[in-house]
Formats: structure tokens, sequence, C-alpha cells
């Protein structure tokens, strides 16, 4: 959705203009990459579409990653939501990845971590639970719409 014009993607790359929703397993899911994770309106709008579930891929540097982090936490607690986020490892010829990837649970707690191995990692993704959650603390409902693009 938005290109990073620190690193010349715009160049390169036309920027998104709709978040796009998938159905898996009965969970719905949204799509994101990297530098749209600092852009809370894009999470918002798919939240009231309907997302349980944002998948977030990045090649995140780690110079940034404590914004990695938190930004992630933040993007589940403001949408009531799980954030799986999917950073890379390693370095280039500029820049060194921590990895960090993090499934962050609608409360904003961390239940798995990828810490900065290549690996996989897993959670249990409860939407019985989450649905029970936004039923008992209706914060997505209370919100006024009129600052989101529907």
């Amino acid at each position: 959705m938005h290109p990073f014009s620190l690193g010349g993607e715009g160049v390169h790359f036309a920027a998104g203009n709709d978040p796009m929703l998938f159905d898996w397993n009965g969970v719905k899911v949204c799509p994101l990459i990297c530098y749209d994770l600092r852009f809370p309106e894009v999470f918002r709008t798919a939240a009231v579409r309907g997302a349980e579930v944002f998948a977030v891929i990045a090649n995140w540097p780690r110079a940034r990653q404590h914004h990695w982090e938190i930004l992630l936490k933040a993007r589940a607690v403001e949408n009531q939501a799980y954030v799986i986020g999917v950073n890379r490892v390693g370095r280039d010829p500029n820049l060194r990845y921590e990895g960090g990837s993090l499934v962050v649970d609608p409360r904003g707690k961390v239940i798995a971590d990828g810490k900065t191995c290549e690996g996989v990692i897993r959670a249990e993704i409860n939407r019985v639970e989450l649905q029970e959650y936004r039923r008992r603390f209706p914060a997505l409902q209370d919100m006024n719409r009129a600052f989101v693009h529907p």
C-alpha cells in the first residue's frame, strides 16, 4: 500500500489503493507488507471490513527493530486482532536484519516469538476467543467511522 520512499520503492512499485482480505479456514486475513505497518489507517480500514488477522511480511532493519515490535503490538491492540509479523534475518550490503518475527494476540501479548533466528514459529489463532473479546470490549463498534474509509 505504501512504497518506502527512502528505499526508492516508489520508482519501481505502484502504491496499492485498497487493503485485500481473504478467508483462511473461516478467519478473515489481511496481508500487508513492511512499511504499511507505520500507517494505522490501512489496518483500521481492514478491521472495519472484518479483518481478524493481519499478516505483515517485512524487510525491517535492525536499526528500527524496536519500532517493529511496538507497531506490531499497537496494530493488534487498536484493531482487536491477531497480528503475525514475519521479518527477515541476515545482512545485505547496507543493513542488518534481526528477525523478530512475532505473533501478537488482540490484547497485545506476544504468543510466538522467532527471536533473531531463522525458523518457523507457531501460535494458535482462536477465533472464538477473539469474537468473545470483541463482544466484551466493543471498541471497534465505538469508533467514529467518519474517519475510516469503508
